[in-house]
């Protein structure tokens, strides 16, 4: 889930960095999640070389772990089709654990764990909250656009895109909060007198995605301490015009939206599935089947006020553009303004375990 961020989720400095925080609500950047693909069988995944096994007795944060709460992990792992894990599911149904120790010895007894080498990165994204008008009036003057009639449009540069006629806006947004949609891929829309819209991703112009908070470091626009989502958010708005204008078109990755009535529901990921906050995460395809269940352990943040570590059980239920590694994933953190908060605090050195059906 520019749910999702594909939505549309998606972590999130690394992704204006590489996918960002300082105030919230900003949004923690995140490539635009592509529209759910077909999940890819193991086999058509990148082989791995052989790891060893690794006991839970001696998996960093195991002990600490909510279990009850991991299972959210796996009913919606078991949710994803195919499944590699239907007699785990199937048990799952009939007799779920009912306390922390039962879920424990449940996971246990149906998975077991083997590390994937070397370490990475974890970002998080999530579910904005913005307002939105039905027509153009300051400062919403940024055209919330659905796919293009014209193929041009398609493959043209943001710059041209933002230049172009927009009779057909389906709403407008703050330029700001526009580029961070489209960053998360997804979000909640506020209109006056209480109406709530869905904005998902709809397609993308197909160009290669610059990470803004490079960019602005590079030009003394913000600093390596500042380049949290929410500092850029917040510098774009502080710049709005002209000057925000040509520091966003520097990125020239554009996505258009489809809107529908908000249901209150969590976004679906690529995989099809509901994302459950704080328990599923963005993968590259290419190394992880969706669906896969993995243990994260992620530590050693590099971004003030962030949580000193994550150890739980995703799953794999989403892909971003720049989730891109075997040791890679972007953590979706639930909706609204609490969510942006944490989000955009994350950016942490991770290892992965795989949770392999026994």
């Amino acid at each position: 889930m520019r749910g999702l961020r594909g939505l549309i989720a998606a972590g999130t400095l690394l992704v204006l960095a590489a996918c960002a925080t300082a105030p919230a609500p900003a949004p923690r950047p995140l490539p635009p999640h592509p529209p759910a693909p077909a999940p890819r069988p193991p086999e058509t995944l990148r082989p791995e070389p052989p790891s060893p096994p690794v006991s839970w007795s001696t998996l960093p944060g195991w002990g600490a772990e909510d279990h009850l709460a991991a299972l959210a992990a796996i009913s919606a792992a078991c949710r994803v089709k195919p499944s590699r894990i239907t007699e785990a599911c199937a048990t799952l149904v009939r007799n779920p654990p009912s306390d922390d120790a039962g879920a424990r010895e449940f996971i246990q007894r149906w998975f077991a764990l083997r590390a994937v080498p070397d370490e990475g990165l974890l970002t998080a994204y999530y579910t904005p909250i913005y307002e939105a008008r039905r027509s153009p009036k300051p400062p919403f003057t940024a055209a919330l656009r659905p796919p293009p009639s014209d193929p041009g449009l398609l493959i043209a540069d943001r710059s041209v895109i933002e230049t172009a006629p927009a009779d057909d806006a389906l709403l407008w947004m703050r330029p700001e909060d526009l580029f961070f949609l489209q960053i998360q891929g997804s979000a909640v829309l506020d209109l006056p007198g209480g109406e709530r819209l869905k904005a998902g991703f709809a397609a993308a112009n197909g160009q290669a995605f610059v990470p803004l908070a490079r960019v602005m470091r590079d030009r003394g626009l913000i600093t390596d301490a500042g380049s949290s989502a929410g500092a850029i958010h917040a510098w774009l708005a502080d710049h709005r015009g002209p000057e925000a204008d040509a520091v966003m078109d520097l990125n020239p990755r554009y996505v258009f939206f489809r809107i529908r009535p908000d249901d209150g529901a969590s976004p679906a990921g690529a995989a099809g599935v509901a994302l459950p906050p704080g328990r599923a995460v963005a993968v590259d395809p290419a190394f992880h089947a969706m669906g896969e269940l993995l243990w994260i352990e992620a530590s050693d943040p590099r971004l003030t006020d962030a949580r000193p570590a994550y150890h739980r059980l995703v799953a794999a239920l989403d892909v971003g553009s720049a989730i891109k590694g075997e040791v890679r994933a972007d953590l979706y953190a639930g909706q609204g303004e609490d969510a942006g908060e944490e989000a955009g605090h994350v950016r942490h050195r991770l290892v992965i375990y795989r949770l392999e059906p026994r």
